[in-house]
């Protein structure tokens, strides 16, 4: 299926492991790019036969245009972050698509280009709260993919934050981005 205004939609699929957050990390990026930067945004999800541990992923669609169709066709952008999501979806990727994955959960990329950034480590050791890996994927992902704005997508962390954790959701959200700042110098 091709789009005419291909050029205008950036589909992104954030895949791993169920219980790693990614269908979460989904949410709040379609609503960082919906609620907070004004773009039409689109986002869909799905599991494996098991609900922790099998493969999930979540999609999002961001356009400036309507957007008629609602499922990733071709991923600009793929986080995974576990050896099987890699396996599965680098495959199904957009010519010159933006690959990162977290280095310690993924260890073989069937592709040249691809940024490995600890995701997981630096939830657990910098941040010190490993269940914030989500986060961390995403200010990885918006810091070298500008698809939405820092600002929405701090917004949108936040307001999707349980009450008490708002303060370790901004430090994940900050690791990220200074990740994506390391690599991009880098």
């Amino acid at each position: 299926m091709k789009h005419k205004d291909r050029d205008k939609r950036t589909e992104i699929r954030l895949a791993g492991e169920g219980g790693q957050g990614m269908i979460l990390a989904g949410i709040i990026l379609a609503e960082a790019a919906a609620i907070y930067d004004g773009k039409n945004a689109v986002q869909t999800q799905s599991y494996g036969p098991e609900a922790r541990g099998g493969t999930s992923k979540s999609e999002v669609v961001i356009s400036e245009e309507a957007i008629d169709y609602p499922k990733v066709i071709s991923a600009d952008i793929l986080v995974a972050t576990s050896q099987e999501a890699c396996d599965k979806y680098t495959g199904l990727m957009a010519r010159g698509g933006l690959l990162i994955v977290d280095k310690d959960q993924v260890g073989r990329v069937l592709v040249h280009q691809a940024v490995r950034a600890p995701i997981s480590r630096l939830a657990a050791e910098v941040v010190g709260q490993p269940i914030t890996a989500n986060v961390v994927a995403l200010g990885v992902l918006v810091g070298l993919s500008g698809v939405v704005s820092r600002e929405a997508i701090e917004k949108a962390v936040l307001a999707r934050a349980p009450r008490g954790t708002e303060e370790i959701n901004r430090a994940a959200l900050a690791v990220g981005f200074a990740e994506a700042a390391r690599i991009a110098g880098g």
